[in-house]
Formats: structure tokens, C-alpha cells, sequence
């Protein structure tokens, strides 16, 4: 019977719309209050609410717009729902959301605040590792622009936080999550994907390299990044660092260089969990950091595109274990997103498991005691529900959920009703749920959601 009480603890969130807050206003207003009530009906336990560096630092360093946001911090409490807020120093391309103003500016100038790749192509999309304690921006160091940024929004939200915000998630890098952008633009869905490339060529970054490389007694190591390793679209086997049998990244200098690029990494993951952590000590909220799933590749011995990504996992070496170490110090949380992915409906070709590498991570988390939030990585993957909540039943369990994002297609007729089968399968286990301590009420919550199809009308604009 305790495995059934365990279900009952997962806690679901919804993730708003990456644009809900453009400027201190809040965009389309209805739409969302109709949206909150929905999911409080439907028995969600809050949603989660993405915070742009360049929206609220817009304009000049330590000048802060909170308004919009704190406008839905008040939505959310008046609904009765807990928030997660996600505090993110990435910029958006869908919808466009750039870096604040002031730093886009001194990039013009100094692009070696941005990664860079093999080719000198600056990345927009984030700052780079490297520069996390070099006084870049206007004599300051970025470290200490995001913690001025995380004392700012504490002090901001201090009325909500530990009551209505219970999580807080700090963004990592490219699309908030832990990695390098290995993956540059969109690849479509129906091509394979490419190897990525090595983001190791800004100035910042080839410095740590070379210093790493004379202080390993190898200078010439130093000098860059592999040079037979292929381009972003190009197929792992197109050159030979990433060869199956005989590939550079089981030679010496391979190994040099990947331990290298990740450890750069994971010290970055490292200092902005600390420094959340250390902001945010005295407040009852979780910290998160988010993991990407960089499925593609999977199956072969290299994991070309974890390579890229910065996780120096192979078939031979186990790479998540430190990054589960890195969280666990921290006393972090992890978000995993593509719990809706299976394998079979992976393009054949790439050689893909997003099943096995989800449950490798969640083997090191379990490990290290870290616990995992799920995510999905669409809305509407093929069985992405039926995925979800296996995975969200598997030993390795989830203490929360956040699925990603309500907007038009959520509410779609072709999801909504999905949704809310799925939520209420996922609240009211079929086994035994007689014996079910259910919260007053519940049941006849969710039957009154499938006679409020009226919801759909309100949401479909949000």
C-alpha cells in the first residue's frame, strides 16, 4: 500500500507561456486567470514561471523591472496555487526574448563575452563559462550581476517566497540548461541530427585550455580544440575523433581535452547552484538546475552529442556522476526534461535513446541522493503522456512535474481532454483506489473540468 501513497505525492506543475510578462505588463491577462483556474480545478499543484534577465534588467545594470512578474505572483496566491519560478540568463529565439540591452551592447565591442566555435561564430544566446569571474560588464564580473540579480529578486518577492513560490530554478546556460551550444539553431524533426561542435574557441576559453595544457606538461595540446572533429550538421562519422573503434576520444589527448571541457562546465554549474544556494539558504524553496537529454547518438560508443554538450559520458566511462556529485553538494534538485520521449518513435538513424540515458542519469542522481523534477520536451509527442507517466511511476521517482507549456496547443481539443485523463489517472492510481485517501473533494474537482469545455473557448487565445 505504501507504493500507492508514494503516487499520490507527485507534485504537478504547468509551465506559463515564456512570454507572459513582456515589459512590467502581462500579456494577454484573461487568458491566464482562466488558465489558473482551470489547472486548480484539474488538481495541479501550481505552475511554473519563467524570469528574463532581459526583460527585468533591461535597459542598465542594476536597474529592475519586477512588476509583471510580481503581477503573477499575485495571480497564482490568489488562485490558491504554489509557483516555481525559473530565473533565466539565456535569451529566447521562439519567442524572441535577446539578453538585456546593456550586455547585448558591450558584446558588440567585446564578443568574447559570447562562446565562440571553430569558426569564430559568436553564440548571442548566453555569456560564456569563462567569463563567469572576469570583470566584463561595466568592472563587474557576471557572477556578481547574477547574484545582484538573485538578492534584487529575493527582496522583490519576499512576500511570496517560501508560501507561494516553493521552487526556484537557476538558469545554466543555452535554453536555462547545463551545457555548452553544441546545437546551434533548430534541427528539423524528420532529419538526423548532426554530431555538434566543440564551443572551446573564445579567447577566454582557449586561455584556460592552453594554461591547462602546459600545467599537463602537453602545450601543444593547447593550442585548440580537436581539429578532426566534425561540423554541427555533419554525421559523427563524418571525421574521426568520434570513430566508433580507433576515434581520438580514446586516445590520450581525447581524453585530455573532454575531461577538460567538462570539468569547465561543471565548475560553472557549480559556483551558480552555490551562489543560488547561498542567496536563498535562508528560504523554505527548493533549488533546481536543469540537465539537458542529449539522446541523439546514444548508441554508439562516443555519445558524439553529449561530447559536444560538455558530459563526458561513453560506454566506458560514467560521465553524470560528477554532475550528481556537483547538484548533491549543492543540495540541488535536478530537472530532467524529455520524460515524454520513447524510443521507438526516434529517427532510426541517429541512433537514439532518450529511455536508456534518462535512466542513466537517474541511476547517478539515486545514487548521490539528488531528486529529479521531470519534464516533457513537447506538447503532444507521440504517447508523450502514456511516457511521462511510466517514467513518472519508475523507481527512480520524481518529486515533481512540470509540463511544458500551456498556450493554444495545450488547450487544444486534440490535448486538453488527454491532459486531464492524464492527471486524473496520475492522482487516483487504478489499483486499490478504493483505499485511497483522497483529498475532499478531488473527484468531483476533475468531473466538473469535463463540464467546463467552455475553458477551451477562454484559453484558446493564451
Amino acid at each position: 500500500g505504501c507504493f500507492i501513497l508514494q503516487l499520490n505525492r507527485i507534485r504537478l506543475f504547468a509551465g506559463l507561456p515564456l512570454d507572459v510578462v513582456s515589459g512590467g505588463t502581462v500579456n494577454q491577462f484573461r487568458a491566464i486567470s482562466a488558465g489558473l483556474k482551470a489547472l486548480k480545478l484539474l488538481g495541479l499543484e501550481g505552475v511554473e514561471l519563467p524570469i528574463w534577465w532581459g526583460v527585468v534588467e533591461h535597459e542598465s545594470m542594476g536597474k529592475y523591472n519586477w512588476s509583471g512578474y510580481l503581477t503573477i505572483a499575485e495571480m497564482v496566491r490568489k488562485a490558491g496555487l504554489k509557483l516555481y519560478v525559473t530565473l533565466c540568463f539565456h535569451a529566447s529565439s521562439q519567442p524572441k526574448i535577446p539578453l538585456p540591452e546593456w550586455v547585448l551592447d558591450i558584446g558588440k565591442t567585446k564578443s568574447n563575452i559570447f562562446f565562440k566555435d571553430r569558426a569564430g561564430k559568436p553564440y548571442r544566446g548566453c555569456l560564456s563559462l569563462a567569463v563567469d569571474e572576469l570583470a566584463v560588464l561595466n568592472g563587474k564580473t557576471p557572477m556578481e550581476v547574477y547574484q545582484d540579480f538573485c538578492e534584487s529578486f529575493k527582496s522583490a518577492f519576499s512576500a511570496f517566497i517560501g508560501s507561494t513560490i516553493t521552487g526556484i530554478t537557476m538558469g545554466l546556460g543555452p535554453d536555462g540548461e547545463l551545457r555548452y551550444p553544441s546545437h546551434r539553431g533548430f534541427a528539423k524533426s524528420d532529419t538526423v541530427p548532426g554530431a555538434g561542435e566543440f564551443q572551446c574557441y573564445d579567447k577566454n576559453m582557449l586561455h584556460l585550455l592552453k594554461q591547462h595544457a602546459e600545467a599537463c606538461g602537453k602545450p601543444k595540446w593547447g593550442l585548440g580544440g580537436p581539429h578532426n572533429a566534425p561540423a554541427y550538421s555533419e554525421l559523427p562519422t563524418a571525421n574521426t575523433f568520434f570513430k566508433d573503434h580507433g576515434g581520438s576520444w580514446e586516445s590520450p589527448y581525447g581524453d585530455f581535452f573532454l575531461s577538460w571541457y567538462s570539468s569547465q562546465l561543471i565548475a560553472h554549474g557549480d559556483r551558480l547552484l552555490s551562489l543560488a544556494s547561498s542567496v536563498f539558504s535562508d528560504s523554505a524553496v527548493n533549488i533546481f538546475g536543469k540537465v539537458p537529454l542529449m539522446h541523439s547518438w546514444h548508441g554508439t560508443r562516443s555519445h558524439p552529442s553529449e561530447l559536444t554538450a560538455g558530459f563526458y559520458n561513453t560506454a566506458t566511462r560514467k560521465g553524470y556522476e560528477e554532475v550528481a556529485e556537483m547538484f548533491a553538494r549543492n543540495s540541488c534538485k535536478i530537472i530532467l526534461p524529455g520524460m515524454d520521449q520513447s524510443d521507438k518513435y526516434q529517427l532510426k538513424e541517429s541512433l537514439s535513446s532518450p529511455e536508456s540515458l534518462l535512466a542513466e542519469i537517474g541511476t547517478a542522481c539515486n545514487k548521490h541522493g539528488v531528486g529529479i523534477s521531470g519534464q516533457n520536451s513537447t506538447v503532444g509527442a507521440p504517447d508523450g503522456l502514456k511516457q511521462i507517466k511510466k517514467n513518472m511511476l519508475s523507481e527512480n521517482l520524481n518529486d515533481s512535474f512540470i509540463f511544458q507549456r500551456i498556450g493554444a496547443q495545450f488547450f487544444a481539443p486534440e490535448h486538453f481532454p488527454l491532459f486531464i485523463e492524464f492527471v486524473r489517472k496520475l492522482n487516483q492510481p487504478e489499483l486499490h483506489s478504493g483505499n485511497l485517501p483522497t483529498k475532499e473533494g478531488t473527484t468531483t474537482a476533475t468531473d466538473s473540468v469535463h463540464t467546463r469545455s467552455n475553458l477551451n473557448i477562454h484559453m484558446q487565445s493564451a
